[in-house]
């Protein structure tokens, strides 16, 4: 039994070893690599574009956004995709480092397009002053005594109502 696990973990381990050793050349001998994420972007929305292993500097080009040169060496950018893009499509987005060039597909999601959103206006909390800032609404004072009043006057009445036995 213990002959059997050791001979499978034995030739799991080659194939896993024989199945990655090609990779593992193809990286050492080209050491330019490039990725986009998201690989799905809604029209106007932003992607980063990454590249490394590239000594001089790699421009991006895409239909759908700008050119933009990331520097040599290992980097990343942004590119915000056009408004124009027709949703569901694919797009070859183009990597290019001297002679070596790459390319990765960016698609365009389907759907209504979101629109930008400017940022949000930030200010700082009102902490402290208890309610106080608006000052005072004499509106709302009399309908809270009114409604005290009535409350009390309610339960008054309540509590010395008689029984209905007046016999006594």
């Amino acid at each position: 039994m213990h002959a059997i696990r050791a001979t499978s973990a034995a030739v799991l381990s080659l194939t896993a070893l024989t199945l990655t050793a090609p990779t593992a050349v193809a990286r050492e001998s080209d050491p330019f690599r490039v990725s986009i994420s998201p690989t799905t972007i809604a029209a106007g929305g932003q992607v980063t574009l990454n590249a490394s292993g590239c000594s001089r500097q790699t421009r991006v080009s895409a239909g759908i956004f700008d050119t933009v040169t990331i520097g040599s060496g290992s980097g990343s950018r942004t590119a915000t995709v056009d408004w124009d893009a027709r949703q569901g499509a694919v797009y070859t987005v183009t990597f290019t480092c001297g002679r070596s060039t790459r390319t990765v597909d960016l698609t365009i999601a389907g759907g209504r397009p979101v629109e930008p959103t400017p940022p949000p206006v930030h200010h700082g909390v009102r902490a402290g002053v208890g309610g106080s800032i608006g000052g005072f609404d004499l509106q709302e004072i009399g309908i809270g005594l009114a409604l005290i009043t009535g409350a009390l006057g309610t339960a008054y009445h309540l509590a010395r109502r008689r029984t209905g036995d007046d016999s006594a």
